[in-house]
Order: structure tokens, then C-alpha cells, then sequence
């Protein structure tokens, strides 16, 4: 094949996955990222350019390196999600997800999604990528980054994990997922460490942390049995609603921290009664987020 049929929007149904059904049985964003990152995947293999394809005949990876969603409707566990993935410029992609409710279609999330086919160190490369995967092959990941704006003045929460097996792709580099899982991960930490941990505000008022938007970027290659700090901050707390955060991953070691992926989140708070509006912030919760006396 030597055609990307780039003109045609590819559709494709979606389950969510039963493991992320974490509270009641609503999913988190994380789900709605993954499930984002399968209908861009399925998008490839209808094509005939799976990654197992893409692996063993080019010897290339097919890497998710940047991911941004809004997230407008609450997905439940036993949705059926429609996808849709429609290319927009080399790499580029536009998806969208809605469930049916009601007899009508519910928009869930509108996103856009980029990949990246990176040179692979140990994989067999029998062919050369054909001319219409050629704009997307590139050595490293640090190849199609971005810029990033520097952190705000604040003194960010950090933890530090090392990159396993299963946080990496094709035996080697830390994979866009374990970033997405990274970011769930230093949010919870954040909070338990700011005295407003996901459990206690469950128990003590029934709320539980809601995101709307979120965006998490690969920078750079992270490879297996890579020590790795991730930081979050608050940069924001907009109409008393909802807090704004940033996370940064870096490999730690030897010489100057290499800055890998960065995220944004926006969460509010929801309250498990059902209710689908977003609680207010009162001044002790603001203070927690932000550090500052109430």
C-alpha cells in the first residue's frame, strides 16, 4: 500500500475499559485519553499500517506524541462510544467521541492527536517506509517537540519512579500511556500531600475530582530503567471552580535533569450525589490547592 487515504474519516466503536471505572461507575480521563489513542490506532490499521506492521516490515514505532482533549459529557462504564478520526496535517489528527443517549448522540470529547513514527534501535527494518509514511518518520521524539513555555514562579510537587517493561514500548522507550498515567498519579499524590486527598473528600463531603481539559506532550526519548521526577503545580484557580495544573517529567542522573513530557489538566469537583454541576471551591479547599492561609 502506498496511500494514506488521507481524505476519509475513519469510524470505529469503543468500549471503555472495566479497570477504569474507579468512582460510581463513572470513567476518568485517563479512559477518555486511551480510548482517544485506539480509534487514531484503528485509524492506521484500516490502512494496512498497524504498529505490529509498522514494527516488523519498516522497523519503526508508531508513537503517540501529543494528545489534547476536552472533555464535555460524562462517559459511563457500559457506553458504547463512536469515534471519529479525521487526518488534518502530516501526523495530525482530529477526534472526536460521542456516546448515545436517549436515542441521541452525545458528544464525550473533542480532541486533537498527534503521532510520530520513530526509528526504532532494535527493531528489524527489512523494507524502507513507503513515501506516504515518509513526513512522519523521525529519529528521536525530540524531532516534532514543541517548545514549551516556562513554569510560572511556584514550587512544585515532585516523586520520582523508574521507567519498567510495561511502561515502555517495543523493549525500550516510555510510551505516551505512562505519561497520561503519570499525570493521574502526581495529581493524587498532590492532593493526599495538600491534605485533601481523593478518599477524604470522598468520605467528608462526596466529592471527587473532575477534569474537563486536559494535554499531555512527549519532549524527548525516556528509555527503560530511566529515573524519572514528575512535578505538578497549581498555576490557577479560575471563578472558584475549577484549579488549573502543569506536570513536568524529567530523566534524573548523571549531568543537567532532560525535561521529557509535559502536561496541563483542568479539574473541578463533582459530587457523587449525581449532580452534574461543577461544587464551588470553598476558601479552605482554594487554600489547599494553592498553599496559601484561607
Amino acid at each position: 500500500m502506498q496511500s494514506l487515504d488521507r481524505d476519509r474519516t475513519t469510524a470505529s466503536r469503543l468500549r471503555p475499559r472495566y479497570a477504569s471505572a474507579n468512582i460510581r461507575t463513572w470513567v476518568g480521563f485517563k479512559q477518555f485519553m486511551h480510548l482517544a489513542e485506539e480509534a487514531v490506532l484503528h485509524w492506521f490499521r484500516e490502512r494496512g499500517y498497524g504498529p505490529g506492521h509498522l514494527y516488523h516490515r519498516y522497523g519503526v514505532g508508531l508513537e503517540i506524541v501529543d494528545s489534547s482533549v476536552l472533555l464535555s459529557a460524562v462517559l459511563e462504564i457500559d457506553d458504547q462510544v463512536d469515534a471519529q478520526v479525521g487526518w488534518r496535517r502530516p501526523g495530525h489528527f482530529g477526534v472526536r467521541l460521542t456516546v448515545t443517549r436517549d436515542g441521541k448522540p452525545v458528544p464525550v470529547l473533542r480532541g486533537r492527536v498527534a503521532v510520530a513514527l520513530v526509528t526504532e534501535r532494535i527493531a528489524p527494518a527489512p523494507d524502507p517506509p513507503p513515501q506516504c509514511l515518509a513526513p512522519l518518520v523521525v529519529s528521536t521524539i525530540s524531532a516534532v517537540a514543541e517548545p514549551v513555555t516556562p513554569l510560572p514562579p511556584v514550587e512544585p510537587f515532585t516523586f520520582q519512579w523508574q521507567a519498567r517493561y510495561f511502561h515502555c514500548h517495543y523493549s525500550d522507550r516510555v510510551q505516551h500511556g505512562t505519561y497520561v498515567q503519570a499525570l493521574e498519579e502526581v495529581v493524587d499524590r498532590f492532593l493526599a500531600n495538600n491534605a485533601i486527598s481523593v478518599p477524604r473528600m470522598l468520605a467528608e463531603r462526596g466529592w471527587i475530582p473532575v477534569v474537563s481539559r486536559a494535554r499531555v506532550r512527549l519532549l524527548a526519548d525516556a528509555h527503560m530503567d530511566d529515573q524519572i521526577m514528575t512535578s505538578f503545580a497549581v498555576t490557577d484557580i479560575i471563578r472558584n471552580s475549577v484549579f488549573d495544573g502543569r506536570m513536568d517529567s524529567y530523566i534524573i542522573g548523571p549531568g543537567q535533569p532532560r525535561h521529557v513530557a509535559t502536561a496541563q489538566i483542568l479539574h473541578g469537583y463533582a459530587n457523587t450525589d449525581g449532580a452534574s454541576a461543577l461544587t464551588e471551591l470553598d476558601p479552605a479547599t482554594v487554600a489547599a490547592l494553592t498553599g496559601e492561609t484561607p
